[in-house]
């Protein structure tokens, strides 16, 4: 069993209150910001006792987050980690103050949780600038637009079996 220490020695990163915490699952990122001493705030999900890989993976089922502030290394738990504070050149952090005092008040909140418009990298994205962005978010939202348009291209083209092509037409001729 891994000690306090060996997190640390593992881990030799030396995040600073109000960093961002990137936190590498696999196939999505999870973020936290750092609140001192070892302690982050994060999105989770808002039964208690899910295990760290899945607490991010079962908000994108979940319409509801609960905010928790939780120990950095049992939300890492076995994955890698980073400090990434990639919006610094286009927003200003607020002031550290600010940013405390808000994650402060936000602990223990149910909030709403929708993967592409207020996940955990908005969540903490909004309370380091003042502004919710996620990259990752709109990287899904640009691959939904292309097997949208990619579909919409194969049934114009009839790309489609003739099957599916009746069937959506059958849909549409109501309108």
């Amino acid at each position: 069993m891994a000690s306090d220490n060996d997190f640390d020695s593992y881990h030799l990163k030396n995040p600073q209150p109000g960093d961002l915490i990137e936190v590498f699952r696999p196939g999505y990122q999870h973020w936290t910001l750092y609140m001192g001493d070892g302690y982050v705030i994060n999105m989770a999900p808002t039964e208690e006792n899910s295990p760290v890989p899945f607490t991010s993976a079962k908000s994108v089922f979940s319409k509801k987050a609960l905010v928790r502030m939780q120990l950095l290394k049992d939300v890492v738990g076995t994955d890698v980690y980073r400090i990434n504070n990639k919006y610094d050149d286009v927003y200003p952090p607020l002031p550290l103050d600010k940013i405390i005092h808000l994650s402060e008040f936000l602990i223990g909140q149910e909030v709403s949780y929708d993967l592409l418009v207020n996940n955990c990298e908005h969540f903490v994205t909004l309370i380091r600038y003042g502004e919710g962005i996620s990259e990752q978010a709109n990287r899904a939202i640009g691959v939904i637009g292309i097997v949208t348009a990619a579909a919409s291209a194969f049934s114009l083209l009839g790309l489609l079996p003739s099957k599916q092509r009746n069937g959506l037409r059958n849909r549409y001729k109501k309108f």
